[in-house]
């Protein structure tokens, strides 16, 4: 055979596709197409108002990620009972009392090509009681171990039916807004968290007491938005590896949820880790040597769960900072996608300018109290300080866009630390994210 002919079969060959880049476009299963590999992943923005609309400022930050290059948006934490928020500013939608409102939302995106989902959230356990004034409610009457953090009330099975079906009418009401889909948030201690995990779901019913009835709650939630909205609306979630706690929500049963929610029609999972009693992606870096060179927290975790996803997509989100580092674990198929959570706070148009190549590394300033002693040694530790402070430093900066200034990239930890305590109270420094 000529050598022209034979390496043109090659090329042609399934076997021989050239490696995605990150300004590649890609296919969701309901049909959905995200325009490039980057995904500007929740934050809580805390920009609705006390009844649950959304705002003015919330629309004016959205116009910027509007323009921001990336492939994804993705709200932070829309809540499905406005009477458990995990923080002041939560928009919360349960019926379409504030569809109009979520409808300017929406449509700052209509005509910029990028596809917006709404993260559609229940706190549990981790609601601020002095936002709905209303006893935090868990799988089990099990406290999280974080200071000021109230015991919750265990829910009813009829209350828990009444959720799974509060998140579908969320959803539901999100298409008719005009959102592009929705993603279940099931990381960081909230609500899915919580019934995941044998350490806060000791149940012994149907909602309880072994792996499969414990992810029980994640597919049903699942399956009840899937079955409210289109089959062109996206559904994703937000899960975690693991909580990285001892007797926790281990690996192997987060990859046999990927496995079940696959099953039920699941678009894209986005993989995260920890709670806010052991936030991994915060505080001194203990990763081995080889994993900082890859930058992201979860990449190996995402390599051993891709059997169970198939033909899924993943995403990987935490600790992603140059272009080098995105692009090969792209290339490298560890991930279908790259979350970009905090970087894009401090530089909204991050995602067209890493498509784009102008940019090579995102650097961030280190917010820290910066010391372990005195007050602060004694009412809590440093790490779970300082990860509320980053935290809420990235949220100064989203208001900031919000009321039409530029990130402050100079701004002092002190001014946040005011700023965090007039805004959420006593609970400032237990840290409440998307």
């Amino acid at each position: 055979m000529h050598r022209t002919s034979l390496l043109n079969r090659v090329q042609q060959s399934p076997y021989c596709q050239p490696m995605p880049d990150l300004g590649d476009a890609l296919a969701l299963p309901c049909g959905r197409t995200l325009t490039n590999r980057l995904m500007k992943s929740a934050l809580s923005e805390g920009l609705g108002t006390s009844t649950g609309a959304p705002t003015a400022r919330l629309g004016r930050l959205y116009d910027a990620w509007a323009g921001g290059g990336y492939g994804l948006v993705v709200t932070g934490n829309v809540m499905v009972d406005p009477r458990h928020r995990g923080e002041p500013g939560n928009v919360a939608v349960e019926d379409e009392r504030h569809l109009e409102g979520l409808t300017r939302w929406a449509k700052g995106f209509a005509d910029s090509g990028t596809p917006l989902w709404m993260q559609v959230n229940h706190p549990g356990r981790q609601s601020n009681p002095l936002v709905g004034r209303h006893r935090p409610v868990a799988p089990s009457a099990v406290g999280a171990n974080v200071p000021v953090a109230a015991r919750p009330r265990e829910l009813t099975d009829r209350e828990i039916h009444e959720i799974v079906e509060r998140f579908a009418v969320t959803a539901a009401v999100a298409e008719a807004a005009g959102f592009d889909g929705v993603q279940v948030h099931g990381a960081h201690g909230y609500l899915v968290t919580q019934f995941l995990s044998p350490l806060s779901n000791r149940r012994t019913d149907a909602w309880g007491g072994d792996p499969e009835r414990r992810r029980r709650f994640v597919v049903e939630v699942v399956r009840a938005i899937r079955e409210r909205v289109a089959p062109g609306f996206a559904v994703g979630i937000k899960l975690n590896s693991a909580d990285f706690q001892r007797g926790g929500f281990s690996e192997e049963e987060s990859r046999d949820v990927v496995a079940a929610l696959v099953a039920e029609g699941i678009d894209l999972v986005e993989i995260s880790g920890g709670t806010y009693e052991a936030p991994v992606m915060f505080g001194p870096d203990t990763r081995r040597a080889s994993t900082r060179e890859r930058e992201a927290y979860f990449l190996e975790y995402a390599a051993s769960v891709r059997a169970q996803a198939g033909a899924v997509p993943l995403a990987v989100t935490g600790g992603f900072r140059t272009r080098t580092a995105m692009a090969a674990a792209v290339a490298d198929g560890e991930c279908d996608v790259v979350g970009l959570g905090r970087p894009a706070s401090a530089y909204p148009h991050v995602g067209r300018e890493l498509v784009d190549g102008s940019r090579e590394r995102i650097e961030l300033p280190v917010v820290r109290v910066g010391a372990g002693r005195g007050l602060v040694g004694r009412v809590t530790t440093l790490h779970t300080v300082d990860s509320a402070l980053d935290l809420s430093w990235h949220t100064d900066q989203l208001h900031r866009i919000g009321a039409g200034r530029a990130p402050d990239l100079d701004r002092p930890w002190w001014r946040t630390a005011v700023r965090a305590t007039l805004r959420n109270g006593p609970g400032a420094f237990v840290p409440k994210r998307g």
